[in-house]
């Protein structure tokens, strides 16, 4: 019966695109205790309304870079399991990303092995793109980016999934000062350690419409003039475009040769942090204002923030984040690897932050707005 499968899937390869030939591949020779699935046999043009031989779970996938994960995913053809705790009306955004029938919702529970073996037992693919900027009572970073991660992976691998991509952060160190950074670093030590063939994702901040970085900048005007610590002299920053991001993740989806590696995700430019939101101000047409403020004391408002019951506009570890110059990996493989061009982050600036501009300013070019200097080390 499993060569009757795998012929049946032979005679539909050549109807499929060459990277999708790959992973259908490696789904015939996966372990024999899984049952061969049709939405594992690609067929059709290649688009939305073929089958692209993925069936990928998406933990994570109602977040910021979840939305465009799952888009590229719906666009290729592939059927889509988003786990989700939310209200199912904040899921609604990411119902016409797929064909229909194609993108699967199912609620879940972080805590519950079983729920998870449920989300993952008939994909092939599984992504954990798990993230969040504070903590809370009920989830703190140990919880976010060591625990769930560490299960999804010890489930993922008991249940024969062929690829699992854990997307982590380009400045994790155990040794960091930001206790996010700390946990980023053990979650992939704990992912590693439960599924070797795992492909661990690190990008820089990322930037696009929805994200924390280029609005989270633009927002501060609301406070008055810019608060920076050291003035932002001693941090560089490297951004990556989310889409860029996405599009690298689905490549290593395609790609037989990413299992196991590590992957960084980064900008083609640096900046200094004074410089790049001095452009953020230049774009948004707004009066930039920076003064020097010490650690202690800007972590000291910052505490104040994290009373809020609300999500907290800033905490004590990002402003540490912030403040973090961005590492360098010249030794990893990145976007290069997987056939993507990185972006300059002033081609894309403008969609994130016409937003913030005033009406007088809305339709203004943004030719009018300096680059930001690049910097090499």
């Amino acid at each position: 019966m499993a060569a009757a499968a795998q012929s049946r899937v032979v005679r539909a390869l050549p109807m499929s695109r060459s990277a999708v030939t790959a992973i259908a591949t490696s789904v015939c020779h996966g372990p024999s205790h899984r049952q061969l699935h049709h939405a594992l046999i690609p067929h059709g043009k290649g688009g939305r309304s073929s089958v692209s031989g993925v069936v990928a779970t998406v933990f994570g996938a109602t977040g910021f870079l979840g939305r465009y994960v799952v888009n590229h995913l719906g666009r290729m053809g592939s059927q889509v399991v988003i786990p989700y705790r939310c209200d199912k009306y904040d899921t609604m955004h990411l119902r016409p990303m797929g064909d229909l029938g194609q993108l699967l919702f199912l609620e879940w529970d972080s805590r519950d092995k079983e729920s998870i073996r449920r989300a993952v037992q008939h994909s092939n693919v599984v992504i954990n793109l798990i993230g969040r900027d504070w903590e809370t009572k009920y989830f703190d970073f140990a919880d976010v980016y060591v625990k769930i991660p560490q299960t999804i992976a010890q489930v993922s691998k008991e249940a024969g999934v062929g690829k699992f991509i854990h997307v982590s952060h380009l400045n994790a160190d155990v040794k960091s000062s930001s206790k996010y950074l700390r946990n980023k670093a053990v979650g992939e030590a704990v992912v590693r350690e439960a599924f070797p063939e795992a492909i661990i994702i690190k990008p820089s901040d990322i930037f696009g419409r929805e994200d924390r970085f280029l609005n989270h900048f633009s927002n501060m005007r609301r406070f008055g003039p810019m608060p920076l610590v050291s003035l932002g002299w001693k941090t560089v920053k490297q951004p990556v475009y989310v889409s860029d991001v996405s599009k690298g993740i689905i490549n290593a989806v395609k790609d037989p040769d990413a299992s196991g590696k590590t992957f960084a995700f980064v900008g083609p430019n640096r900046y200094l942090l004074f410089d790049l939101v001095k452009y953020i101000y230049a774009v948004t047409h707004r009066l930039f204002l920076p003064y020097p403020i010490p650690r202690f004391a800007y972590r000291w408002i910052a505490r104040i923030f994290e009373i809020s019951p609300f999500e907290p506009w800033t905490t004590r570890d990002k402003v540490e984040r912030i403040h973090i110059t961005d590492m360098k990996f010249p030794n990893l493989p990145g976007l290069e690897d997987l056939g993507i061009q990185p972006t300059p982050l002033e081609l894309k600036a403008i969609e994130v932050l016409r937003i913030h501009r005033t009406y007088r300013w809305l339709t203004a070019e943004i030719e009018d707005a300096k680059p930001a200097k690049t910097v090499s080390f």
